[in-house]
């Protein structure tokens, strides 16, 4: 695991904490009668690092943070907080909303769990501010934050584009220390933004088909749900590209991205759950409506990709 440096979110000459590699966001794995099966969260926790994770993330979308209770995302945030405290990994948790002082609190709330490196933010959905108002709004959480900030870009589920002089603008904020970057694609913005970073300001590959292009792009990492199926090769493909081995790096990031496309082919976990049941890792391929259980097929043909391997 890297080491982190002691920056404080006060400077951004230096990273505020290294978020190179690849980084697991959790799933959150129910019991038969519905509960958060802890014991099967933590093995997976274990799993991942076990496999050369650099960290993970919880309560982020994979983790359908928005269908559990405040004491059930507690006790998802306690048990991963247990597991990187023991292992020395790096911790993000998901956190924010819409409102500006909603997010506030929820960040707020983070402090109480010291493991914790990084917080997870998305850009503000459904209410669509202007870019402005998108940074008047980070600037304040960053403000505030006990921890440093990673600002969420998922457009296509925020309904909020934002160029690349906009992520460069929020990049720049004293406390932000990168974007998990999941715009749907690669186009030039993606380019413009990759090719003139903030000092101290990370991009993490956030759309999983299109994590081997984003790290050849320069991309530092990635969050990848379907990393939870095949942790030991997406590493090995950060590694590929980090070390310029550009042959291995193509073929496997081909292989990997056939693999995510089936991880994806039904909503996200349903894909991904339905195989770690399969494998046995998790108790119930369970997910909470309006999510449905994946289908039969698309299970099979994730496992096919992942058989092929």
């Amino acid at each position: 695991m890297r080491q982190e440096t002691t920056q404080t979110a006060q400077s951004t000459e230096t990273p505020l904490i290294d978020l190179g590699g690849i980084h697991v966001p959790l799933v959150t794995p129910f019991t038969r009668g519905g509960d958060v099966a802890a014991e099967a969260l933590e093995a997976l926790a274990h799993e991942v690092l076990d496999a050369g994770a650099a960290g993970i993330a919880a309560l982020g979308t994979t983790a359908e943070a928005a269908t559990l209770e405040e004491e059930e995302r507690d006790l998802v945030t306690e048990v991963c907080a247990r597991v990187c405290g023991e292992r020395g990994a790096l911790l993000t948790v998901g956190a924010g909303a819409s409102g500006t002082r909603a997010s506030e609190a929820a960040l707020a709330r983070l402090a109480r769990w010291p493991q914790a490196r990084a917080a997870l933010v998305t850009v503000p959905s459904f209410v669509r501010p202007s870019a402005a108002g998108v940074l008047a709004h980070f600037t304040r959480l960053a403000e505030v934050s006990p921890l440093p900030l990673i600002i969420y870009h998922i457009p296509y589920r925020t309904g909020q584009p934002l160029d690349a002089a906009a992520l460069r603008a929020l990049g720049s904020l004293a406390g932000v220390a990168g974007v998990k970057y999941a715009a749907g694609g690669i186009d030039g913005e993606t380019v413009a933004l990759l090719g003139e970073l903030p000092d101290g300001f990370s991009v993490l590959a956030g759309d999983d088909a299109y994590v081997s292009p984003m790290l050849a792009l320069g991309a530092t990492g990635a969050v990848l749900a379907s990393a939870h199926l095949a942790t030991e090769r997406f590493v090995e493909l950060a590694e590929a590209w980090r070390a310029g081995e550009v042959e291995n790096a193509r073929a496997l990031g081909h292989a990997l991205a056939r693999l995510s496309a089936a991880a994806f082919a039904e909503p996200n976990p349903a894909v991904t759950k339905g195989v770690l049941h399969a494998q046995g890792r998790i108790p119930t391929p369970d997910v909470r409506l309006p999510m449905l259980p994946a289908s039969r097929p698309a299970v099979e043909a994730a496992l096919a990709e992942l058989a092929a391997l």
